[in-house]
């Protein structure tokens, strides 16, 4: 590798620090310079100063966040998966069942919380039905995808060798979709996330949701900022976890990105 190669992946590597720190100094110097209260909207050390001062009670709210959210992220993979597989491998059933599923995606989510506490209480059912709603399309859609269109001609020259429709799709077809599965999570989760704090505001009394509710009930925006950055701050840890997994169970779909 080339030193301007290395340079290269080094700047690639970092840019998204950097591009932060710039964000947040930046953001400093105008609530700063402009003397913006901290109840309107809070400088990055006042939200800080929060984080260390809850630092129990954000932690607390954050794991209830974290499990009901993987919860239902568990229940869309599974559920995404069985059903991509069924809508990508049946012609009639990508015709029948795709477009009810577009118009579904289409809700809003948050709409459904209601009903769900209607069924299930005020609770961890809501949340976790609210991140699995809100997950499992992607999901769905990308293993769909990659099984709907592999190949006419490799599928046929498959069938003339001998193979069955059943090892087509699953010797073939799935790894293929792999690519796009792990595409799929890595937006599903950050998706998993806004769906469990958006039922938590609502229909429960723990969270990070809750605790936005509760800190801007009291005019606390510092906090309520801090639970904010902390939900992003998992869906981040997430998605670069799924990225992780992803370029070392995928790197036959990366080599161009990976050639330097």
């Amino acid at each position: 590798m080339t030193t301007a190669a290395q340079r290269a992946k080094r700047l690639e590597r970092w840019s998204p620090w950097v591009l932060l720190l710039l964000i947040l100094v930046a953001w400093q110097a105008i609530c700063s310079g402009f003397q913006v209260s901290e109840f309107i909207f809070p400088s990055p050390l006042r939200i800080w100063d929060q984080v260390l001062e809850y630092r129990d009670v954000i932690l607390g709210h954050a794991w209830r966040t974290f499990w009901v959210t993987m919860t239902g992220f568990g229940i869309a993979i599974v559920v995404g998966v069985l059903l991509g597989f069924l809508i990508g491998s049946s012609r009639l059933a990508y015709a029948a069942i795709y477009p009810l599923m577009t118009g579904f995606n289409a809700l809003p989510k948050a709409a459904f919380v209601p009903i769900l506490v209607v069924w299930f209480g005020i609770g961890v059912g809501p949340a976790v039905l609210t991140a699995f709603l809100i997950s499992f399309f992607p999901i769905t859609v990308n293993i769909a995808t990659g099984l709907a269109t592999l190949e006419p001609e490799l599928e046929d020259v498959l069938r003339v060798l001998g193979a069955r429709r059943w090892d087509v799709l699953v010797k073939v077809g799935l790894p293929r979709s792999m690519p796009y599965f792990f595409g799929s999570l890595k937006v599903a989760i950050t998706l998993a996330f806004v769906g469990t704090t958006v039922s938590e505001m609502t229909a429960s009394n723990e969270g990070i949701g809750y605790l936005l509710v509760s800190a801007g009930s009291a005019m606390q925006m510092g906090l309520a900022f801090a639970g904010l950055v902390v939900v992003g701050a998992m869906a981040m840890v997430m998605y670069e976890f799924f990225s992780w997994v992803e370029k070392r169970t995928t790197g036959w779909a990366h080599r161009g990105s990976q050639a330097h």
